[in-house]
Protein backbone atom coordinates (compact mmCIF):
# COMPACT_ATOMS: atom_id res chain seq x y z
CA UNK A 1 0.00 0.00 0.00
CA UNK A 2 1.63 3.19 -1.07
CA UNK A 3 -0.72 4.70 1.53
CA UNK A 4 2.51 7.95 1.73
CA UNK A 5 3.68 8.23 -1.62
CA UNK A 6 2.45 10.46 -4.23
CA UNK A 7 0.58 7.44 -6.76
CA UNK A 8 -1.48 8.89 -9.51
CA UNK A 9 -3.60 11.66 -8.39
CA UNK A 10 -3.87 15.51 -9.28
CA UNK A 11 -4.55 17.32 -6.35
CA UNK A 12 -5.97 17.01 -2.20
CA UNK A 13 -9.66 16.21 -2.51
CA UNK A 14 -9.61 18.25 0.68
CA UNK A 15 -7.74 21.32 1.60
CA UNK A 16 -8.09 24.48 4.12
CA UNK A 17 -9.48 27.36 3.16
CA UNK A 18 -7.41 30.15 2.77
CA UNK A 19 -7.98 33.64 4.53
CA UNK A 20 -9.31 36.14 3.07
CA UNK A 21 -12.33 38.66 3.80
CA UNK A 22 -15.19 36.74 3.41
CA UNK A 23 -14.51 34.07 5.38
CA UNK A 24 -14.78 34.35 9.15
CA UNK A 25 -11.43 33.69 10.87
CA UNK A 26 -10.63 33.36 14.45
CA UNK A 27 -7.04 34.81 15.66
CA UNK A 28 -6.12 32.52 18.85
CA UNK A 29 -3.05 34.34 20.69
CA UNK A 30 -0.43 31.20 20.01
CA UNK A 31 -1.91 30.42 16.61
CA UNK A 32 1.13 28.86 14.73
CA UNK A 33 1.64 27.80 10.86
CA UNK A 34 5.22 25.82 10.12
CA UNK A 35 6.59 24.44 6.99
CA UNK A 36 8.77 21.37 6.82
CA UNK A 37 10.34 18.63 4.84
CA UNK A 38 9.17 15.12 6.49
CA UNK A 39 10.82 12.32 5.69
CA UNK A 40 10.29 8.36 6.56
CA UNK A 41 12.38 5.81 6.67
CA UNK A 42 11.05 2.58 5.85
CA UNK A 43 13.14 -1.00 5.02
CA UNK A 44 16.24 0.80 3.48
CA UNK A 45 13.91 3.31 1.79
CA UNK A 46 13.13 6.45 2.20
CA UNK A 47 9.72 8.89 1.08
CA UNK A 48 10.23 12.36 1.27
CA UNK A 49 7.00 14.87 1.54
CA UNK A 50 6.24 18.73 1.67
CA UNK A 51 4.24 19.38 4.64
CA UNK A 52 2.41 22.35 6.33
CA UNK A 53 0.90 22.47 10.05
CA UNK A 54 -1.43 24.30 11.15
CA UNK A 55 -1.68 24.71 15.26
CA UNK A 56 -3.21 25.99 17.91
CA UNK A 57 -1.43 24.04 20.61
CA UNK A 58 -3.07 21.73 22.78
CA UNK A 59 -5.95 22.30 21.45
CA UNK A 60 -6.26 21.17 17.44
CA UNK A 61 -3.76 20.59 14.46
CA UNK A 62 -4.40 20.29 10.92
CA UNK A 63 -1.51 18.87 8.84
CA UNK A 64 -1.29 18.69 4.89
CA UNK A 65 1.28 16.11 3.11
CA UNK A 66 1.89 16.85 -0.64
CA UNK A 67 4.14 14.35 -2.43
CA UNK A 68 6.12 14.98 -6.09
CA UNK A 69 4.04 17.46 -7.91
CA UNK A 70 2.84 19.13 -5.65
CA UNK A 71 0.44 16.35 -5.20
CA UNK A 72 -1.66 15.65 -2.38
CA UNK A 73 -0.75 12.62 -0.34
CA UNK A 74 -2.22 13.06 3.52
CA UNK A 75 -4.56 15.81 5.25
CA UNK A 76 -4.72 15.37 8.86
CA UNK A 77 -7.03 17.19 11.26
CA UNK A 78 -6.34 16.59 15.07
CA UNK A 79 -9.23 17.68 17.52
CA UNK A 80 -9.55 16.93 21.38
CA UNK A 81 -12.44 14.74 20.68
CA UNK A 82 -10.61 12.66 18.17
CA UNK A 83 -8.68 12.98 14.96
CA UNK A 84 -9.06 11.64 11.16
CA UNK A 85 -6.77 11.44 8.51
CA UNK A 86 -7.66 11.27 4.53
CA UNK A 87 -5.24 9.98 1.75
CA UNK A 88 -7.36 11.51 -1.26
CA UNK A 89 -4.89 9.46 -3.96
CA UNK A 90 -5.81 5.83 -2.37
CA UNK A 91 -9.18 6.94 -1.50
CA UNK A 92 -8.75 6.23 1.89
CA UNK A 93 -9.25 7.13 5.59
CA UNK A 94 -8.45 6.74 9.08
CA UNK A 95 -10.19 7.97 12.54
CA UNK A 96 -9.00 7.48 16.26
CA UNK A 97 -9.23 9.12 19.57
CA UNK A 98 -6.08 10.00 22.06
CA UNK A 99 -2.95 11.88 21.43
CA UNK A 100 -1.41 9.24 19.10
CA UNK A 101 -1.46 9.46 15.68
CA UNK A 102 -0.62 6.74 13.14
CA UNK A 103 -0.86 2.96 12.51
CA UNK A 104 0.45 0.30 15.52
CA UNK A 105 3.22 -1.64 13.80
CA UNK A 106 3.02 -0.29 10.50
CA UNK A 107 6.30 1.22 9.35
CA UNK A 108 4.65 3.12 6.24
CA UNK A 109 2.62 5.01 9.13
CA UNK A 110 4.55 4.97 12.09
CA UNK A 111 2.52 6.19 15.55
CA UNK A 112 3.65 9.61 16.96
CA UNK A 113 2.63 11.72 19.80
CA UNK A 114 1.12 14.62 18.36
CA UNK A 115 1.11 16.98 21.21
CA UNK A 116 4.77 16.28 21.49
CA UNK A 117 5.46 17.12 17.26
CA UNK A 118 3.79 20.12 17.63
CA UNK A 119 5.32 21.28 20.46
CA UNK A 120 8.70 20.99 18.87
CA UNK A 121 7.71 23.72 16.23
CA UNK A 122 7.37 26.64 19.41
CA UNK A 123 10.90 25.18 20.75
CA UNK A 124 9.24 23.04 23.54
CA UNK A 125 10.77 19.88 23.42
CA UNK A 126 10.13 19.15 26.60
CA UNK A 127 6.90 17.57 28.34
CA UNK A 128 5.01 20.41 30.02
CA UNK A 129 4.79 20.19 33.95
CA UNK A 130 7.32 17.17 33.97
CA UNK A 131 8.97 17.12 37.45
CA UNK A 132 12.31 15.58 38.20
CA UNK A 133 12.83 11.94 39.49
CA UNK A 134 15.51 9.87 41.08
CA UNK A 135 17.85 7.94 38.57
CA UNK A 136 17.60 4.26 38.35
CA UNK A 137 20.07 2.27 40.39
CA UNK A 138 21.31 -0.31 37.90
CA UNK A 139 23.47 -0.43 34.57
CA UNK A 140 20.69 1.11 32.79
CA UNK A 141 21.17 4.63 34.40
CA UNK A 142 22.96 7.16 31.60
CA UNK A 143 25.38 9.06 32.89
CA UNK A 144 24.26 12.52 32.56
CA UNK A 145 21.07 12.28 31.72
CA UNK A 146 18.10 13.83 33.72
CA UNK A 147 15.30 11.38 35.09
CA UNK A 148 11.97 12.55 34.51
CA UNK A 149 7.86 11.97 35.01
CA UNK A 150 5.25 13.37 32.79
CA UNK A 151 2.19 14.79 34.33
CA UNK A 152 0.27 11.35 32.77
CA UNK A 153 2.93 9.37 34.64
CA UNK A 154 5.18 8.47 31.80
CA UNK A 155 8.33 8.09 32.35
CA UNK A 156 11.23 9.42 30.47
CA UNK A 157 15.01 11.20 30.40
CA UNK A 158 16.66 13.33 28.71
CA UNK A 159 20.30 14.68 27.70
CA UNK A 160 21.48 18.69 27.31
CA UNK A 161 24.09 19.83 25.34
CA UNK A 162 24.40 22.90 27.10
CA UNK A 163 21.24 25.33 26.85
CA UNK A 164 19.72 23.11 24.32
CA UNK A 165 17.90 19.57 24.41
CA UNK A 166 20.29 17.14 22.88
CA UNK A 167 17.89 13.89 22.96
CA UNK A 168 15.00 12.49 24.77
CA UNK A 169 14.24 8.86 25.30
CA UNK A 170 11.40 6.97 26.63
CA UNK A 171 9.19 3.77 26.14
CA UNK A 172 7.89 3.62 23.28
CA UNK A 173 5.16 1.37 21.26
CA UNK A 174 5.67 -2.11 21.82
CA UNK A 175 8.01 -1.57 24.58
CA UNK A 176 10.67 -0.25 22.02
CA UNK A 177 12.89 2.38 22.91
CA UNK A 178 11.86 5.83 21.76
CA UNK A 179 14.70 8.53 21.39
CA UNK A 180 14.12 12.05 19.74
CA UNK A 181 17.21 13.96 18.74
CA UNK A 182 17.28 17.56 18.38
CA UNK A 183 19.99 18.82 15.44
CA UNK A 184 21.13 22.69 13.96
CA UNK A 185 18.99 25.07 16.51
CA UNK A 186 18.04 28.05 14.54
CA UNK A 187 16.00 31.49 15.74
CA UNK A 188 12.55 31.20 13.93
CA UNK A 189 10.68 34.19 14.73
CA UNK A 190 12.37 35.06 17.74
CA UNK A 191 12.32 31.56 19.12
CA UNK A 192 15.13 29.27 19.29
CA UNK A 193 13.98 25.54 17.45
CA UNK A 194 16.14 22.79 16.86
CA UNK A 195 15.60 22.87 12.83
CA UNK A 196 16.28 19.26 12.17
CA UNK A 197 14.18 16.18 14.05
CA UNK A 198 14.86 12.68 14.47
CA UNK A 199 12.72 10.06 15.28
CA UNK A 200 14.61 6.69 16.33
CA UNK A 201 13.01 3.48 17.47
CA UNK A 202 15.16 0.68 19.02
CA UNK A 203 18.12 2.83 17.28
CA UNK A 204 16.61 2.45 14.25
CA UNK A 205 15.73 6.08 12.61
CA UNK A 206 12.12 5.98 11.22
CA UNK A 207 11.08 10.22 10.78
CA UNK A 208 13.11 13.06 10.27
CA UNK A 209 11.77 16.73 10.20
CA UNK A 210 13.84 19.47 8.34
CA UNK A 211 11.73 23.11 9.54
CA UNK A 212 11.56 25.35 6.72
CA UNK A 213 9.67 28.35 8.07
CA UNK A 214 7.63 29.10 11.67
CA UNK A 215 5.36 31.54 11.36
CA UNK A 216 3.16 32.53 14.94
CA UNK A 217 -0.04 34.45 15.56
CA UNK A 218 -1.41 33.58 12.23
CA UNK A 219 -5.28 33.89 11.44
CA UNK A 220 -6.91 30.98 10.32
CA UNK A 221 -10.21 30.02 8.40
CA UNK A 222 -13.12 28.16 9.82
CA UNK A 223 -12.57 25.40 6.99
CA UNK A 224 -8.98 24.67 8.60
CA UNK A 225 -11.08 22.67 11.05
CA UNK A 226 -12.83 20.92 8.59
CA UNK A 227 -11.91 17.68 7.28
CA UNK A 228 -14.73 15.76 4.95
CA UNK A 229 -14.16 12.45 4.25
CA UNK A 230 -15.98 11.19 0.93
CA UNK A 231 -18.22 8.22 0.79
CA UNK A 232 -15.93 6.16 -1.69
CA UNK A 233 -13.33 6.46 0.87
CA UNK A 234 -12.54 3.21 2.68
CA UNK A 235 -11.56 2.67 6.39
CA UNK A 236 -7.92 1.79 5.94
CA UNK A 237 -7.57 -2.15 7.29
CA UNK A 238 -11.34 -3.22 5.77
Amino acid sequence: MCILVGCAGKKPVVEPVSADTTVEKETPRDSLRAKFLLTIYEEGKTQELDAVLFSVPGKRYRMELTGPLGIGVASLLWQEEGWQMTFPTEKLYMKGVGYMVGLLNNDALPMVHIHQVADIFDGRLLPEGYEEVAPPEDSTKVAGAVYAREKMGRSFHFVKDGDHVSWLSRAGRGGKTEVIRYYDFKEFEGVETPSRIEFELDGAKFLEIRIKKVARNKSFSSGTWRLNIPKSFKRVGE
